[in-house]
């Protein structure tokens, strides 16, 4: 994944635009018809009255939103109908600071709009809006209508429908299953005041001012108290994001596993970065579950312990350094071998050629030595400029940093940015034609993205070929309450051709040299279950060894409520079936609401 602050910033770039999906058809009748709320909103996600003009639309203000692109007001009519797939609840888009207040009682008349946070290309579902609004105040303090409880009773098991296959599995013109589907819940009460309780944290607070919760507090949770995303089929459906109408600063800061006590109460909206969203205008109490974060075993004399640690973005300029090498130090117990990922050169993002990274590199390994930990040495291999992806100008690579006083690193001229390393047999056993190098980096496969290192390493008279990693992101992959379903996952294609490729060169070593120990690791931005992984793996060349832990420890990111292995350690049939490894996901980023990367390393540690 990119990381959550580039993956927001780019997501703000992209223009909004008021449209449903491509089968709805839009009419403007002649006059204007009065309606009620639970009319505009409908039986489907797509209001009937879309593109139309309404007047005598009549509900009490529940919520007020004066800040950002979407400035409006929620109104709930608090006379509903007997049906529970249409809302009750609608947001009045009036772009620029409402006139309102919440316990007003109104009639609105205006054009009701299907809005799609984050455009038509995004495949979000649309919010049902009323705009370019008339309102008109009838009188000021009344009830606010009560709050719809959400909690595990109310809302389904079951996720999604799939979507309507003459549509391109769109869901929007299917008639909401409230009482079946945990999305169709969610879009019934879309609008509407709700209300959560006791909700637990799954995903920490983030810079601006979400958190997640889950109402379902059993459902697939971590033992730190985090919601485990195990499969494509079983999707958690009790996580909701949580904003606030209120300032900022009084937002609660919080990790995965505190909770938000008491009710926390406010409009059901639904937006880009995360979907249903309930805006709170009270929230709950902040209680903290106490989470410290991970360390490690240190590793035995006899045994390799080897590390990836995705450090999102570092250059020169940050205020991570000593952080990070506490973390490495302190929390990792100071690995053999360490596999780092988005090491940026020697400027950062300034976007003027410059390639090498020894700067960066150097400043972290001071760090890492004032900490009290080694004084590593290091292999790289700089891209040529601006062809491996990430932030423009920073030339992110991979960066093998390991400990000369455990482990030796063998040294084979010939790598460089565009010569592909290959393998051959000297005295029975498998050998790099060049160490450091990179697996066949002119492949269409590395196209923007980063070329996998590789190297040979020495412990105890036993060579071990490791193989550092950093896929193709998921950006551009439809969320996962988007409104087509299933959604389509498009930036997998480049992810398994580039799985292919490490496969086939780890075959190339194993056909050698059967026994050969060769680990593969690094940021692979997709789930130990997922294609890309099970390419990885191929017949048994590689298995991921974060499967050697209990499912509810299965996790080294946390996105959206859901805690999800995108860091791997592959390890080939010796290493996993002769050596007696630990594996380790050391919890020190993802569910912290101060982490200094959003990505948890892993450590491995085996005896050759």
């Amino acid at each position: 994944m990119p990381s959550k602050k580039s993956a927001r910033v780019a997501a703000l770039t992209v223009a909004a635009v008021c449209s449903a999906a491509s089968t709805v058809v839009l009419t403007s009748p002649a006059h204007a018809e009065t309606v009620a709320v639970h009319d505009v909103q409908g039986t489907t996600r797509i209001s009937p009255y879309a593109g139309q003009a309404v007047t005598g639309v009549t509900g009490i203000v529940t919520g007020v939103r004066t800040y950002g692109s979407s400035r409006g007001f929620w109104i709930q009519d608090p006379n509903p109908d007997a049906d529970p797939a249409t809302s009750e609840g609608v947001f009045v888009f009036t772009g620029s600071a409402p006139k309102v207040a919440v316990g007003d009682s109104v009639t609105v008349g205006g054009t009701v709009s299907e809005y799609v946070p984050g455009g038509a290309s995004s495949g979000n579902q649309s919010v049902t809006e009323i705009t370019k609004p008339t309102v008109t105040v009838v009188s000021s303090g009344n009830a606010v209508p009560a709050a719809t409880v959400i909690d595990a009773k109310s809302v389904p098991a079951a996720y999604t429908p799939a979507g309507d296959t003459a549509a391109n599995n769109s869901v929007g013109g299917l008639t909401l299953r409230p009482a079946k589907y945990a999305l169709d819940y969610y879009e019934s009460l879309e609008g509407m005041n709700v209300q959560v309780a006791d909700a637990r944290v799954v995903t920490a607070t983030d810079p601006y001012s979400e958190l997640w919760v889950t109402v379902k507090p059993r459902e697939n949770a971590s033992r730190r108290g985090g919601t485990v995303y195990g499969s494509y089929e079983s999707q958690n459906t009790g996580r909701l994001q949580i904003q606030s109408l209120g300032p900022t600063a009084d937002f609660p800061v919080a990790n995965v596993g505190d909770t938000l006590a008491g009710t926390t109460t406010g409009p059901l909206d639904y937006n880009q970065f995360g979907g249903y969203t309930l805006v709170a205008g009270a929230l709950g109490t902040l209680k903290s579950g106490g989470l410290e974060r991970e360390t490690t075993e240190k590793q035995k004399r006899g045994e390799l312990a080897v590390a990836t640690y995705n450090v999102e973005n570092l250059d020169p300029s940050d205020a991570t350094f000593e952080e990070h090498a506490s973390a490495i130090v302190n929390n990792l117990k100071s690995p053999d071998i360490v596999s780092l990922e988005e090491i940026q050169d020697n400027n950062g993002a300034k976007d003027d050629g410059t390639t090498a990274a020894d700067v960066t590199v150097t400043k972290l390994i001071d760090a890492i030595v004032a900490a009290g930990g080694p004084q590593y040495d290091w292999r790289s291999i700089a891209p040529a400029n601006d062809t491996d992806g990430g932030e423009p100008g920073g030339n992110i690579r991979q960066v093998f940093l390991f400990n000369p006083e455990r482990v030796s690193f063998t040294d084979r001229a010939g790598g460089d940015a565009t010569t592909a390393v290959g393998v051959t047999k000297v005295h029975g056993k498998a050998r790099l034609t060049a160490s450091p190098a990179r697996i066949d980096p002119a492949n269409t496969a590395w196209n923007t993205s980063r070329k996998p290192l590789v190297g040979e390493f020495v412990f105890r008279g036993r060579t071990v070929f490791v193989i550092a990693n950093h896929f193709n992101s998921k950006g551009g992959d439809q969320s996962l309450h988007a409104q087509y379903q299933p959604v389509v996952r498009s930036s997998e294609t480049q992810r398994h051709q580039q799985a292919t490729l490490v496969n086939t060169f780890v075959k190339d070593i194993l056909d050698v040299q059967k026994d050969a120990d060769v680990i593969a690791l690094g940021d692979i931005n997709d789930f130990e279950f997922s294609g890309t992984a099970r390419i990885l793996e191929g017949d048994g060349e590689l298995w991921s060894a974060i499967k050697s832990l209990p499912k509810s420890e299965r996790y080294t990111y946390d996105y959206q409520g859901n805690q999800q292995v995108l860091d791997q350690i592959l390890v080939s049939p010796s290493i996993r079936r002769g050596c007696g490894f630990e594996y380790d996901s050391v919890h020190i980023n993802s569910e912290f609401h101060d982490q200094i990367s959003d990505h948890d390393p892993q450590v491995l540690r085996f005896s050759p």
